[in-house]
């Protein structure tokens, strides 16, 4: 298993512990059109906010944030930048 980021190629030398391809699945799911506009990148349960504009970011993040709660998913704020 193989994916792409936008550094190039990721491919782990091991499975991550108690991984299903249901979560990454579902993300996509759940930010789709976000992505497709190249403002988000989901990579498992890793959401990137990646806007080159100051204008527009903090309206991104909240409508992610609202996304997630809306499916029952959550942010660990300590892990976020």
């Amino acid at each position: 298993m193989a994916f792409t980021a936008l550094e190039g190629l990721f491919k782990p030398t091991v499975m991550f512990f108690g991984l299903t391809n249901s979560l990454a699945i579902m993300m996509n799911e759940i930010l789709q059109d976000l992505i497709n506009t190249r403002k988000v990148a989901s990579f498992i349960n890793d959401v990137i906010v990646g806007i080159k504009e100051v204008e527009g970011h903090n309206e991104v993040v909240e409508e992610v944030v609202k996304r997630l709660a809306g499916n029952n998913l959550y942010i660990k704020l300590k892990k976020c930048k």
